[in-house]
This record gives C-alpha cells, structure tokens and sequence, in this order.
C-alpha cells in the first residue's frame, strides 16, 4: 500500500538581482523547516498578474509567505512613501498580496512570517509603522548587524505573551515564549478580521490570526523557521508551530479553538 502524498505548500519568493540576472528566491531554511514538518515546498516565483494564482492555489495544500529584507510599498496600504520604508520588492508585493487572499478564500492553510506577517495585516486592511527602534516607547527589534553570524542573528532575544485562550497559545501550549528578532517594521493599523495572537511587552504586535478562517492561518512577526529547519528539539515551539501548519495543510487538526 502506498504512502499518502506529502502536502504541497507554495513558499513565497523574493526578485534578487545578482550577476546582471533577475533571480526568483527563497531562503533555504524556510523550505527545509516545512520538509523536516513532512511537508513538499514549492517555491512560487514573484511573477504577479502573470500568474494565474487562484489555479495555483487551488493544486496546493497550504501557503507560506516569506520574511525578506525588503518592506511592502506603502502606497499599498494608502501611505507616502520615504527612504525609511525601503528597500522595496513591487513583483513580491503583487505576488503576495493575491496569495494570501487566494490561501483564505479556498480555505488552505496558511502561515505568514515576518514580512509575511505583515503583508497578511496588509492584505486584510492594516497599516504598518516603519523604523519602530526610533520610537520611544519600543525597544530595539532590529536584532544584531545582517553581517552578523547567523546563529547569534537569529538566537532568540526578548518574550512575547500569547493571548490566553487563542490560537497560537492552543498550538503550542504555553502562556509565553521566547523568540528572535530581526525587524525594523510592525504592525501599525490592524486589519480587517485579524485576531492578536502575541504581543510583545512594549506593545508590538507579534503574531496575529484570521478570525474566522476555516483553516490554519496565522501570522508571527518572529522567525521560527531558523529553529524548525534543523533539529526537532533546537526550539520545540518552532517545530510545533510547523508540525501543526503542515498537518492543517495534511487535512488534519488545524490548531483551530
């Protein structure tokens, strides 16, 4: 008798310019966390209205959006843009934006991390703050310098609280958690049908759920996929965190309350 067929999830991908060549791009730990979940990544390239989206979507399991470097346009989300919201990814942002429509449309799960997070606020009518370290009442979210080994970039640095009761609490079993971080944005406006799912104790928003989604969706501003993509006892949390994503995508307990 035959295995089951792995789920198939659609990982984001960045446009990269090296070697006078346009790249489509996806960081490695991002497709490895979900294989290591039992999951079969597919990296989706940035190609916008190009794509017919809702098609792809509909041959996939579950979406991952991607963190990145780079930072959604803020005209996107009704706003002037200034050098402090740069750099910019256009082809990410009209790949994305439908992606994550399309995930909760058809009802497959979805998680969404770091520049995710904040695309799936976007995508739902939210507005983001820029260069959140400058603001008084917040602490430094940047993490260390980007030359930084990448092992002290991504360590884990400050707590985040996990609203009792909620989504990402129930997966995971806990009341707090620690996590890395290495973000200059956060959520400003938070959009329509989004629940808080994690705060941080100046009051950033660390994670986020769809309120009424008949599947797994959900939004961490952290980057779990550093811990989930090597060993399953680096950061139980992380794996879990991926464990139940790609068994919401399997068809199995999504994590939903």
């Amino acid at each position: 008798m035959s295995s089951p067929l792995p789920p198939l999830i659609l990982v984001s991908a960045d446009i990269r310019e090296l070697d006078s060549y346009r790249w489509h791009a996806a960081i490695d730990t991002y497709v490895r966390a979900i294989m290591q979940a039992g999951g079969l990544p597919v990296i989706v390239p940035a190609l916008g209205e190009a794509m017919d989206i809702a098609s792809l979507i509909a041959r996939a399991d579950g979406v991952l959006v991607t963190g990145s470097r780079t930072n959604v346009h803020p005209a996107v989300y009704g706003e002037d843009p200034t050098i402090a919201h740069q750099p910019y990814d256009h082809d990410r942002d009209s790949t994305t934006l439908p992606l994550i429509r399309g995930a909760l449309d058809q009802n497959k799960a979805l998680l969404a991390i770091c520049r995710g997070h904040q695309e799936l606020n976007v995508a739902m009518g939210g507005t983001l703050a820029t260069d959140i370290h400058t603001e008084d009442d917040r602490f430094n979210h940047l993490g260390p310098e980007a030359t930084a080994p990448v092992e002290e970039r991504f360590a884990n640095r400050h707590e985040v609280k996990l609203q009792p009761g909620g989504e990402l609490a129930n997966i995971l079993q806990a009341d707090t958690l620690l996590v890395n971080s290495v973000h200059k944005q956060a959520i400003a406006r938070l959009g329509d049908g989004l629940t808080i799912e994690a705060t941080a104790d100046d009051g950033t928003i660390e994670a986020i759920s769809v309120t009424d989604a008949r599947s797994f969706a959900l939004g961490v501003q952290w980057h779990p996929e550093y811990w989930a993509s090597q060993t399953t006892d680096a950061d139980p949390p992380s794996t879990a965190l991926f464990d139940a994503f790609v068994s919401a995508a399997r068809g199995e307990e999504s994590g939903r309350t």
